[in-house]
């Protein structure tokens, strides 16, 4: 009888074990019949849970509340080194959104140089967190991890808890169409920084002291800044009787100083350098072009190369890097700089340093090149995408979404940014006005370009809009952003192209990226060494610009435009 019963016990239990088995399936890759993965896995997971254990649909609290959860709950994150932020993990910005949320996160902080190759490690070996957090996911990445079912699509967890992310879509709408890949789906959510002078950085600066000294203009054409470099050169504007002024500098190296950025502008549109798609443009009828092989460029290069060769460009300004340039133009001595490129003044000098000689310099409108042609390179996107994604390990998708969700709003984003609100920022007193010259929101009292521990100083997700940005109380006319923001609206904003645009991030296929990459690295090391190569003067463009051009060809450069038009299609109707 007692043996009966052993058996009797032991049939229950492998039928119970059975039955656990066959309900315990999902097919993650199974359409829904709308054409957008079925995102019903996490509700398996909510079936697993451990006895007693709240479901997710229990935990939530109504969207746009908080806590979020009515119990801790805790979420695994990979999370991109950032050499300004302490620690993620006692950060007080940390601290202080989980005391509200209720979601506390366990941070895997993956160096800022090879996050990507961590990234990769991480997927390929199926060892990878919840989220990922700040590591800019690039489009592709989104589209192929997110075909596989690895990325959730976050649609329906937008609609069902992405209150400030639906605001976000409604006010921005080009943040939507943008991170929105080819199938529908949203895998990636955005870091939105609108930054006004940032959408035309591709500038160039002058002494204005010198200008005002040799009693010189501002120039307003190329052959005008001819004239002025060389009165920087021979007429001795620092006044140490030595012929030791450098009248123009560069680095390919910094934020937006390539010699090409801001001058190539005065003879065919180039697009932000700094960009994943630098130098294809699109024109007046949405077909996509490159600046380098247009005629252009040629006439462009010829210009360069009339300036280097008569020494008005330091011959080391394709070879020096940021710092050397900096070095240049806060030579112990004397000012030896008249000149330089970059998206600021800190590219060339100390912002805000002790020799104060970053204010010496001013902006040079877009300068009308010798076929009127006058363009500011313009890039109004503002928008890092894939800076937080929900992966198939994450036991509470939701709460998830409703997390990065939050960072959005107005509070959160100041502290995640900048710190703890009457210690690094407050709020705008009535009558205080912003760098708009509006009615500011909020006030910045310490600025942080160190390590610190109270905020995450721009890694992952927030909503710095231009109305953000620019309604921060204005510091007064030694204040960099009120300097940015006047400059880029009084001589940048009246030459946004017309007839012309760059091109917005784009999705590729895995397929076309592959492709894509290849083509990319041989024709920009192409394109970068023979624009060297022609304004130093080491070949003659006259004699071997047909030649450029036929090895552009055999590089297949008319396979690289056209895969980025088929990306760029969606983006015309």
């Amino acid at each position: 009888m007692k043996n009966k019963y052993i058996l009797l016990l032991v049939l229950v239990l492998v039928a119970t074990t059975v039955l656990a088995a066959c309900g315990s399936g999902g097919n993650k890759g199974e359409e829904n019949g709308t054409g957008t993965a079925n995102t019903a896995k996490p509700e398996t997971k909510k079936d697993n849970k451990k006895s007693g254990e709240l479901s997710e649909e229990d935990l939530l609290t109504p969207p746009g509340t908080y806590p979020i959860t009515k119990e801790k709950v805790t979420i695994k994150a990979m999370v991109r080194g950032n050499p300004l932020v302490e620690d993620f993990a006692t950060n007080d910005f940390t601290k202080w959104y989980e005391e509200k949320t209720n979601v506390h996160i366990e941070w895997e902080v993956v160096p800022e140089q090879s996050r990507q190759e961590k990234l990769n490690l991480a997927l390929t070996g199926n060892d990878y967190p919840d989220i990922i957090f700040g590591i800019n996911v690039s489009s592709t990445q989104q589209m192929i991890y997110g075909s596989q079912g690895i990325f959730l699509p976050l649609n329906d967890l937008i609609e069902k808890q992405g209150t400030q992310v639906k605001k976000m879509f409604e006010d921005k709408p080009f943040v939507k169409n943008t991170i929105t890949a080819p199938d529908g789906n949203i895998y990636g959510l955005p870091d939105v920084n609108e930054c006004f002078h940032c959408s035309m950085a591709q500038k160039m600066w002058l002494n204005k002291e010198w200008l005002d000294k040799l009693e010189l203009q501002m120039p307003a054409t190329t052959e005008e800044l001819y004239e002025v470099l060389k009165a920087f050169k021979e007429k001795d504007p620092n006044g140490n009787n030595k012929q030791d002024e450098i009248p123009l500098a560069f680095t390919q190296k910094s934020w937006l100083s390539n010699m090409e950025a801001f001058l190539m502008n005065s003879f065919v549109y180039t697009p932000m350098i700094n960009s994943t798609t630098k130098y294809l443009y699109a024109d007046a009828d949405n077909k996509v072009n490159a600046s380098f092989e247009q005629p252009g460029w040629k006439e462009g290069l010829k210009y360069l190369n009339r300036l280097y060769s008569e020494g008005l460009i330091a011959q080391e300004s394709f070879t020096q890097d940021g710092n050397q340039l900096i070095q240049l133009g806060e030579n112990s001595d004397e000012v030896i700089l008249g000149g330089a490129g970059g998206g600021h003044q800190g590219v060339f000098t100390v912002l805000h340093g002790d020799s104060g000689r970053w204010m010496n310099y001013s902006a040079v409108p877009p300068l009308k090149g010798p076929e009127g042609v006058q363009y500011a390179s313009y890039d109004p996107t503002g928008m890092t995408a894939g800076a937080f994604i929900i992966t198939d390990k994450a036991k509470y998708p939701e709460i998830a979404l409703r997390w990065a969700d939050g960072l959005y709003e107005f509070e959160h984003t100041l502290r995640s940014n900048h710190g703890r609100p009457g210690v690094e920022w407050r709020e705008a007193e009535p009558g205080e006005l912003g760098i708009n010259g509006e009615q500011a929101t909020w006030a910045e009292i310490e600025f942080h370009g160190t390590l610190q521990n109270n905020n995450y100083s721009q890694t992952g997700p927030g909503r710095r809009s231009n109305e953000f940005r620019l309604s921060s109380v204005a510091k007064g006319d030694t204040d960099s952003e009120v300097i940015l923001y006047k400059e880029t609206k009084e001589k940048y904003e009246p030459y946004q192209p017309k007839d012309v645009k760059s091109l917005p991030p784009l999705f590729l296929t895995e397929e076309q990226a592959a492709e894509a990459a290849d083509l990319q690295k041989t024709l920009f090391d192409y394109v970068e060494e023979m624009t060297a190569r022609f304004v130093i003067g080491d070949a003659d463009i006259e004699k071997e610009w047909e030649n450029y051009l036929k090895t552009l060809k055999d590089m297949n450069l008319a396979r690289y435009i056209d895969i980025y038009q088929e990306a760029y299609q969606p983006h015309t109707n």
